[in-house]
């Protein structure tokens, strides 16, 4: 289902996206003379060959019609370029199951540093290979054979360190630098598969093409769009699942009053950390402590930050969490009303009989 809301929102943005970037190379006089070969060059490394040249013409003459759009109408497609950066934080965000997403304006310039700076990034790189390409020119009287290879592994290696900075920097958690580079390869790698296989299927079978006839490139774009997606949205389960691996920590089972549970255990690793040698704890240490999958556990973190029971202090590598209250002094019942049941005039009578604004958060944790 994301997949599938992915792909329509990046078929709707596609088009601002491309406009966007036409104007960015348009102000640049250094990569103005680039624009064309760096379409080419996103488009090889993304789509099947079969359809890439229909596509790159199809969208390079809607871009050149959105530039003659009135102010209301460029207002629409940046909208939708910020609907789909936000789809994707949501989409993201949900696979690291963080409740809350960074601040709006905060996302917004995340995203849209990367559509501006990585095209630069990549056009500075295509520059400095045309310009070597054009100063062995006389001196070589061929490009070597392994040339070409070369620029395939560039291509690959810049597809998954783009990936890999997506996962480590949109969502709103830490996340380890080696865990994003696993979860870029894999994509990088995923992508690269999937092209050739495409490829290869629409070169034995033409069935679209016998259906659709030349109507047959926004289907095939289509499937491609939303399988590239299920790749990238698979690469961020590897980052996101890749600390649980490595220290092979189990998921408890969602059972009602897990979270509450959860919440409990955390209190109490917290607890011995204060008594201990450290005031705080990372998140990965609390889930170690605990004995849970840190994903399962970082919600439960936040909720008791947001009840003002526990502190985050953002410190190098990683935030460390700190114990603010006092178990042994500290009323259940806000635990119980975040986590367990919500007041409401029909549980009065719950409440009353239930007394647990008597009862402190070390009572019951059994402390």
């Amino acid at each position: 289902m994301t997949a599938g809301s992915l792909t329509f929102t990046t078929l709707i943005s596609i088009v601002p996206l491309v406009t966007v970037l036409l104007a960015l190379f348009s102000a640049l006089p250094l990569f103005s003379n680039l624009q064309g070969s760096l379409q080419r060059y996103f488009l090889r490394s993304l789509i099947p060959d079969s359809i890439s040249q229909t596509v790159l013409g199809a969208v390079t003459q809607f871009s050149a019609r959105a530039s003659r759009l009135g102010s209301v109408g460029l207002l629409v497609l940046v909208l939708s370029v910020i609907a789909l950066m936000l789809t994707i934080d949501r989409a993201l965000n949900a696979i690291w199951r963080i409740e809350r997403p960074r601040p709006l304006g905060q996302r917004v310039l995340i995203y849209w540093a990367a559509v501006t700076l990585g095209p630069l990034l990549v056009g500075l790189s295509l520059t400095l290979t045309s310009y070597a390409v054009s100063a062995s020119r006389g001196l070589v009287d061929a490009m070597p054979e392994g040339f070409g290879f070369l620029l395939g592994m560039v291509e690959f290696v810049v597809v998954a360190l783009g990936f890999a900075g997506l996962f480590h920097v949109v969502p709103n958690t830490a996340v380890r630098w080696r865990h994003a580079v696993a979860g870029g390869l894999f994509v990088a790698i995923g992508l690269a598969a999937v092209r050739q296989l495409i490829a290869f299927y629409l070169s034995q079978v033409p069935t679209f093409a016998v259906v659709y006839g030349a109507f047959a490139t926004l289907p095939i774009f289509l499937i491609w769009i939303y399988v590239s997606w299920i790749i990238v949205l698979l690469g961020a389960v590897i980052t996101a699942d890749a600390p649980m691996l490595r220290t092979r920590l189990a998921r408890w089972s969602d059972a009602p009053g897990t979270r509450f549970r959860i919440a409990l255990a955390v209190l109490g690793a917290l607890a011995a950390a204060r008594a201990g040698a450290r005031s705080g704890l990372t998140a990965s240490e609390i889930a170690e402590k605990v004995g849970i999958d840190p994903l399962q556990s970082q919600p439960v973190i936040d909720q008791l930050i947001g009840l003002g029971w526990v502190g985050r202090l953002d410190e190098a590598p990683a935030p460390r969490h700190v114990l603010l209250c006092d178990p042994a002094l500290t009323p259940l019942q806000p635990l119980v009303e975040a986590l367990l049941v919500a007041p409401a005039p029909e549980l009065g009578a719950f409440w009353a009989r239930a007394r647990l604004s008597d009862m402190s958060v070390a009572e019951a944790a059994g402390a």
